[in-house]
């Protein structure tokens, strides 16, 4: 079952639930699959690194928002963005551990032969790949800067 249908059967069961927040986050995300659909030169079905894409950007945008309306005691907007990023949380693959993010970056270094910060380019390529969705890149980079300084 893709994506999108999962999303449409969610909303229906939001919809008998009369869940408002659930449903409001459920709606977004079909809102961005059908832009990201629709948009000029787009392919007629979006796949399912595309979908992650998206998933993960508005994750990301739900955590941002919620962090300013703490910052500015708007808790109310807040409780409300943190209920829209546990439902997007639930389609999005399980996070990856700190353990685990430097398991996969100490392979990749090993696979590209990287040795020096210099290299650190080759290697956030294919580490922003393969760990897409598990982990956010600021933490993928901070692990490479590291790993590959020491």
């Amino acid at each position: 079952m893709s994506l999108k249908q999962k999303i449409e059967s969610e909303i229906k069961s939001a919809m008998i639930a009369r869940d408002k927040i659930r449903l409001g986050a459920l709606r977004s995300i079909k809102s961005l699959i059908l832009l990201e659909e629709t948009k000029s030169g787009a392919k007629a079905d979006i796949t399912e690194e595309d979908e992650l894409k998206l998933l993960t950007k508005a994750a990301k945008q739900r955590k941002d928002s919620a962090d300013i309306y703490e910052q500015q005691a708007r808790f109310d907007l807040y409780e409300v963005e943190m209920a829209e990023l546990k439902v997007l949380q639930e389609f999005l693959p399980v996070a990856m551990t700190d353990e685990e993010i430097s398991a996969a970056i100490k392979e990749i270094i090993a696979q590209t032969g990287a040795t020096s910060p210099k290299d650190m380019g080759k290697v956030m390529g294919v580490a922003s790949k393969q760990l897409a969705g598990k982990a956010d890149g600021k933490v993928i980079s901070e692990k490479v800067k590291a790993i590959l300084n020491s």
